[in-house]
C-alpha cells in the first residue's frame, strides 16, 4: 500500500501524543521532537520517494533516528516508536483520543482514575465520576458524554479520504484483474463503512495477491466475496469468475442496501434473479459484462452511481449525465488556502506553484483573521504586508487572487472592517468559535454574514468535523435562502474530515445558489483534497456551471465584482 506524506505526519503525530500520554523517559522534549519532525514534514515540496532515496536528509527537524524509523515504516508499513507507545497503552484507552476535547492530559487522568474506554468514559460521565475529577467538572463531563456518544455512534465508519487510499490500493495490488473500486468510496458518500473493489478472478488468484496485505482475509459464506482489514480499516473484494457475470457483480457492489433490495425486487419482478453471481433466468446464467447490460436486460433504465441514495429517488432522473458532471478537471482557481502568514506550512508563491503544478490556473489566498490567534491569525498591519506581498507577486507573474477567511464574530459582524475587506480581490467568511450557541442565535449570525456586502463565500457552513463533531445547532435552510437572496457562493469544503455542506444539501439548493469547491488546503499536498469536494459535488448534481471557481482568473474577478456591484 503506498504511503503518502500525510501518513508520515499522522504516524509522528501520534506518536507524540502517545508519549505524552505514558508520561515516560528521561527526555521531556522527545514528544516535542516527533512534533516539529510532523509539522517539517508537511512543509516539504518533495514526494515520499525522493525522501526515502535520501532517506529525509535534509528535511528540518527530522533527525537521524527519526529519519531511520520513517524509512523503515515506509518499507514495512510499521513505525517503532509508536508501535513501542502503543504496546503499553490499552485498546480502550487508545479508543478515548476519538472523543472531541480529550488530549494526552485528561486521558491520562480517565485513565488514573480506572475510565479506559469509550463504553468507561460514557458510564462515568453519567454517574457523576468524570464531574468530580479535577480539572473536568459538570460542565466538562455533559460536553465529553455528547461528544463520546457521538465517537461511539460514529466508530464503525472511516473519512472517504481513508477509505479511497484503502481501495485504490487494494486495485494497484489487483492490477491486471480488472480492479475497480466499489461500494461507498465509488459513489463518494461522506463517510465509509468498508473500502469496496470488485475484480475478475477466481477467489484463490485474489487470496494470492493480497497475502500479506489484507489481514485476515476469508471468505464470506457462499458469496463471491472475500473480507478482511488494511491498517484496520474493513476491506471487502468481491469476484467475478469470468466476465459474463461482471455487470451483475458491479451492481450489487456499487450501491447501499436500499439500492440493491429495490434493484433485486425490480429484477424479480421480470422473472429474473439478481445477485453478485449473475443475472439469472429459468437457471440459466445471462451474460452480462457491464451494468449496462443487465439494465438492458432488465429493460431498467441505468442509475449512475453517484445517485444510488434514497435522496435521489424521484430526482435522479433529472440530474445531469455523469458526462456532464464537474470534474477535478474543471476547477480553475484553489480558494481558500492558507500559508505561512498563518496557520500553513507553506509560503504563498509555493502555494501557487502548487496549484499550478496540479492543473489550475491560479491560486486564491485565505489566511486567517485576527480572532483566530491559535492560528495566527493575522492583525489589520499583518494583512496589509500580506497584501504587498501579493501584489509584488501578482506583477511577477505568480497567478494569485488576493483573499482572506474572516472569522464571523458573535454578532455577525466580520473580524476586518469594510475598508480593509474592500482591498481584498474576495472574502471567505466562517465561523471558527462559539459554536454552542443557541440555535437562532446562530442562525442569525451566519445570515447577517451571509447578506454582508463584501463576503463572497460562507465557509464551511455547518462547522461540522465528520465522524468526531456534529453541525452547530441552526436553520440552515435560512442561511442558505440569505445566501441565494444576495448572490454568496456557498462553500463545498473539500478537506475530508469536513466536506462540508452537505452533499443532500446542495443537492437541494443546486439550482438557487453558487457553490465553490475549496480544499482549505494548509500545505501544497493539502490541494490534492479537491477530489473529495468534487465527490460531493457530483453527488449534488452539479455541473462547472454551478461552481465559480471552474472560471479562470479574470473571469472569477468579474464575478466578484458583478457580485458587490449587485448589493450596493
Amino acid at each position: 500500500m503506498d504511503v503518502t506524506k500525510k501518513s508520515l505526519a499522522g504516524v509522528l503525530k501520534t506518536t507524540a501524543d502517545l508519549l505524552d500520554l505514558l508520561g515516560v523517559g528521561d527526555d521531556p522534549f522527545r514528544a516535542q521532537a516527533f512534533r516539529s519532525a510532523a509539522r517539517s514534514l508537511e512543509g516539504v515540496q518533495d514526494e515520499v520517494d525522493a525522501l526515502v532515496a535520501r532517506g529525509f536528509a535534509g528535511v528540518p527537524k527530522v533527525g537521524k533516528a527519526i529519519a531511520l524509523d520513517l524509512v523503515g515504516f515506509v518499507e514495512s508499513g510499521v513505525f517503532g516508536p509508536l508501535e513501542d507507545a502503543a504496546s503499553l497503552i490499552p485498546a480502550g484507552v487508545l479508543s478515548l483520543f476519538r472523543v472531541r476535547g480529550l488530549g494526552p492530559k485528561k486521558i491520562r487522568a480517565l485513565w488514573d482514575a480506572g475510565i479506559d474506554s469509550l463504553e468507561g468514559l460514557r458510564e462515568a460521565c453519567r454517574d457523576g465520576r468524570v464531574a468530580a475529577l479535577k480539572g473536568f467538572g459538570a460542565k466538562s463531563a455533559a460536553s465529553f458524554l455528547a461528544a463520546v456518544e457521538f465517537a461511539l455512534s460514529a466508530q464503525e465508519r472511516q473519512h472517504l479520504s481513508t477509505g479511497a487510499v484503502v481501495a485504490e490500493g487494494l486495485c494497484h495490488v489487483l492490477d491486471g484483474l480488472e480492479a475497480r473500486v466499489a461500494g461507498d468510496v465509488r459513489r463518494g458518500l461522506d463517510t465509509v463503512r468498508v473500502a469496496r473493489v470488485t475484480v475478475t478472478a477466481d477467489p484463490e488468484v485474489v487470496t494470492t495477491r493480497l497475502a500479506g496485505v489484507v489481514e485476515g482475509l476469508e471468505r464470506v459464506g457462499k458469496k463471491p466475496l472475500l473480507a478482511g482489514r488494511v491498517d484496520g480499516v474493513p476491506v471487502e473484494v468481491a469476484f467475478a469468475p469470468r466476465e459474463g457475470v461482471r455487470g451483475a457483480l458491479d451492481l450489487m457492489m456499487g450501491g447501499g442496501t436500499a439500492y440493491r433490495e429495490a434493484l433485486r425486487a425490480e429484477a424479480a419482478a421480470r422473472g429474473f434473479d439478481l445477485s453478485g453471481h449473475g443475472l439469472i433466468r429459468a437457471g440459466a446464467v445471462l451474460d452480462t459484462p457491464t451494468e449496462a447490460d443487465v439494465m438492458r436486460a432488465l429493460d431498467l433504465p441505468l442509475r449512475p452511481a453517484e445517485y444510488r441514495e434514497p435522496e435521489h429517488d424521484g430526482v435522479w432522473e433529472a440530474l445531469p449525465h455523469p458526462d456532464q458532471l464537474v470534474t477535478v478537471a474543471d476547477l480553475r482557481g484553489m480558494l481558500h488556502t492558507h500559508s505561512t502568514w498563518s496557520d500553513g506550512a507553506a509560503s504563498v508563491a509555493d502555494m501557487a506553484a502548487a496549484a499550478v503544478r496540479l492543473g489550475h490556473d491560479f491560486l486564491g489566498t485565505g489566511d486567517h483573521s485576527r480572532a483566530a490567534h491559535y492560528a495566527n491569525g493575522l492583525s489589520i498591519e499583518r494583512l496589509q504586508a500580506q497584501l504587498k506581498e501579493i501584489r509584488e507577486l501578482q506583477s511577477a507573474g505568480v497567478p494569485l487572487v488576493a483573499g482572506a477567511e474572516v472569522d464571523i464574530l458573535e454578532d455577525g459582524s466580520l473580524d476586518y472592517p469594510d475598508e480593509v475587506l474592500a482591498e481584498l480581490d474576495y472574502v471567505v467568511a466562517s465561523v471558527h468559535s462559539l459554536f454552542t450557541l443557541p440555535a437562532e442565535r446562530q442562525t442569525e449570525r451566519l445570515v447577517q454574514a451571509a447578506r454582508h456586502p463584501l463576503v463572497t463565500i460562507l465557509g464551511h457552513p455547518t462547522g461540522r468535523l465528520l465522524l468526531r463533531r456534529p453541525s452547530y445547532a441552526l436553520d440552515l435552510d435560512a442561511v442558505m435562502a440569505a445566501c441565494a437572496e444576495r448572490n454568496t457562493v456557498v462553500e463545498i469544503n473539500a478537506n475530508a474530515y469536513r466536506l462540508d455542506l452537505d452533499w443532500r444539501v446542495a443537492l437541494t439548493w443546486r439550482d438557487r445558489v453558487k457553490f465553490a469547491i475549496n480544499t482549505d488546503a494548509h500545505v501544497p499536498g493539502g490541494l490534492k483534497d479537491a477530489r473529495y469536494g468534487v465527490m460531493v459535488a457530483r453527488k449534488a448534481g452539479l455541473t462547472p456551471q454551478h461552481v465559480v471557481n471552474t472560471l479562470d482568473r479574470d473571469a472569477f474577478l468579474a464575478f466578484v465584482r458583478a457580485q458587490r456591484a449587485g448589493r450596493s
